[in-house]
């Protein structure tokens, strides 16, 4: 299996035995034709000021993340599906770590259940027993859980987009035979953060601090209902570890993260665990 990486974020270490990968696919299709082919695409920034919205009021819908990150000259991704209530903003997903090198992976599927200043993993290994749960704290989290769990909480994802300060209408395409409009643009996550719903206030705020930079750049394809089919959002923060002789090291990484929203309305029944079902325990380094 790739490298794994133990990263601290916020004053706590988090690790999901995890991620450094840069996406060396595919980021959608890039659309043809400008703006005036397409007298709905209307003002980029406001539309997507609203995007988060959007999705509130369509409720909920099935989900597939990936995340790619690179540091130094090592790259992972790290697929996860699921679904994602945005009313209640609580969201179900399977997140699957790399294959090592043999092609054959090291560890089961990680479940993860989002949920407003939470973040349950179940199966995350370092000597949790396989039927706790282990409960962080996204409050914590430097990057307000956008990067910690592998895959970025999918309404979080939208509500970056309320930071948009300017964007471009590229043109339309498709995303899974959907027929969607397609804009490119940057988001700050300072004002993302003062715009927010208040749950994702403070993990937003997290993380224009404790990301290199509060500047974020996206792409975005938006059905005609204007609800999100994909976003791509790269982030840039920096690692510190500690090498063999205790001096710290500080290396860039570079994430894209990427979610697909699909089949709108689905069902999405999410559970929180019980208290006596949280590991309190240790969790081993890895």
């Amino acid at each position: 299996m790739a490298e794994r990486q133990r990263r601290r974020v916020g004053g706590a270490v988090v690790a999901v035995g995890v991620v450094v990968g840069v996406c060396l696919g595919s980021s959608g299709c890039s659309g043809t034709g400008a703006a005036a082919e397409d007298d709905r695409a209307g003002d980029p920034v406001e539309v997507l000021h609203r995007a988060a919205d959007t999705l509130v009021s369509a409720g909920s819908s099935k989900a597939r993340t990936s995340m790619e990150m690179a540091t130094g000259g090592t790259r992972v991704t790290i697929r996860g599906e699921g679904v994602y209530d945005f009313r209640e903003r609580l969201g179900h997903l399977k997140v699957q770590l790399p294959q090592d090198p043999a092609g054959s992976s090291e560890h089961r599927p990680i479940t993860e259940l989002l949920a407003p200043g939470a973040l349950f993993m179940k199966n995350r290994g370092a000597g949790v027993p396989a039927d706790k749960w282990v409960r962080v704290d996204t409050g914590t989290l430097s990057d307000g859980n956008l990067v910690t769990g592998g895959a970025t909480d999918p309404l979080a994802a939208a509500e970056v987009l309320r930071g948009t300060r300017t964007a471009t209408y590229v043109g339309r395409t498709e995303v899974a035979g959907i027929a969607v409009r397609h804009y490119r643009g940057t988001a700050d996550l300072v004002r993302a953060a003062r715009d927010a719903s208040a749950a994702n206030k403070g993990p937003l705020a997290a993380a224009a601090k404790g990301f290199a930079t509060a500047e974020v750049p996206f792409d975005v394809y938006l059905d005609d209902e204007g609800r999100i089919r994909k976003v791509r959002h790269r982030f840039s923060f920096v690692s510190g570890e500690r090498s063999g002789e205790g001096e710290r090291r500080e290396e860039s990484v570079a994430v894209a993260s990427t979610t697909l929203l699909y089949d709108f309305g689905a069902a999405a029944d999410v559970r929180l665990p019980a208290a006596d079902d949280i590991y309190a325990g240790k969790i081993a380094e890895e």
